[in-house]
């Protein structure tokens, strides 16, 4: 599968040099704009303005306090990201509870869900054809915080095992709870000697950017599958149609739905071999016009 490289930064790191970061192949990089109702981090005007200067898809997040006012939340990001948002830019919602759970105290999954909603809402109502996502970890994914459709920013960190780009890329793109994120995070070491986190995205270069400036390539009747890739063929087919486990299924409890695998297995393969179905009719219909053009001019 095709990906590309990014990275965040916020008030933990200093000044970047982006450029020598889009020479090592980094194609995206994302900054800390802001925090609950007030807070703005420091540095992100520094940050924002390289990394656009820089010509690396853009991007910023806002640190989510739910059981604090929604409106006035997306209201503090809006207004950070305001001069600096445009189209290609992408906007983050990190929804991430605190060690001591401060940002979600008094409030029920259902309460945060509405609120991520709302927030995520009123940011794309904000920048209309900018996207706007969400990093979540696994237990808040578990927990059932995300809608559905929101792209995803995960982040998972298996140590030693996943510590560079490369060794990312090789890995099994993560399925918590069955999601299928966009972008996994799989460094996390703002104070450590690298003081820099590092993402990998599953698209190519050419696609993030196009996903992030709203376009794609439109399908044409001479390629019905252009502008579509293997990872939005599994978001279409593999993550729909789930069904209840049985109550007595062994681990009900960690895998509560199941999917009609052999069916939708079939409609996948049907999916993916479309592309070499539509090759062979044109063939077709080339040796027929061929065809065609001899008895013309026989006849």
């Amino acid at each position: 599968m095709a990906t590309c490289r990014g990275i965040d930064v916020s008030a933990y790191q200093g000044t970047q040099d982006w450029a020598a970061h889009k020479r090592n192949g980094v194609v995206f990089a994302f900054a800390k704009a802001s925090e609950g109702q007030h807070s703005r981090d420091g540095k992100f005007a520094t940050h924002i303005t390289g990394i656009k200067a820089s010509g690396l898809v853009p991007g910023a997040y806002h640190f989510a306090w739910p059981n604090q006012d929604v409106n006035t939340e997306a209201a503090n990001y809006i207004g950070a990201v305001r001069p600096y948002a445009g189209k290609g830019f992408t906007h983050w919602l990190d929804l991430e509870r605190y060690s001591d759970g401060r940002n979600y105290a008094g409030r029920t999954a259902a309460q945060i869900r509405a609120w991520v909603t709302t927030w995520v809402a009123t940011v794309q109502a904000a920048f209309p054809g900018q996207r706007v996502g969400v990093y979540t970890s696994a237990s808040d994914l578990a927990a059932g915080h995300v809608p559905a459709g929101v792209p995803l920013w995960y982040p998972a960190y298996p140590g030693t095992r996943v510590d560079t780009y490369a060794e990312a890329e090789a890995a099994t793109q993560p399925r918590p709870s069955g999601r299928t994120p966009l972008i996994w995070q799989f460094t996390s070491d703002p104070e450590g000697p690298a003081r820099i986190d590092q993402s990998i995205a599953y698209m190519s270069a050419e696609a993030f950017r196009a996903w992030a400036a709203g376009t794609t390539t439109p399908a044409t009747e001479e390629d019905p599958m252009a502008g579509i890739t293997e990872q939005d063929i599994y978001d279409a087919v593999w993550n729909r149609d789930r069904m209840a486990a049985p109550k007595d299924a062994p681990d009900v409890k960690k895998n509560p739905t199941w999917q009609p695998q052999s069916y939708l297995r079939s409609i996948y393969n049907a999916v993916v071999s479309l592309p070499g179905t539509v090759a062979a009719l044109r063939k077709d219909v080339a040796a027929l016009r061929a065809e065609v053009a001899e008895l013309k001019k026989e006849a």
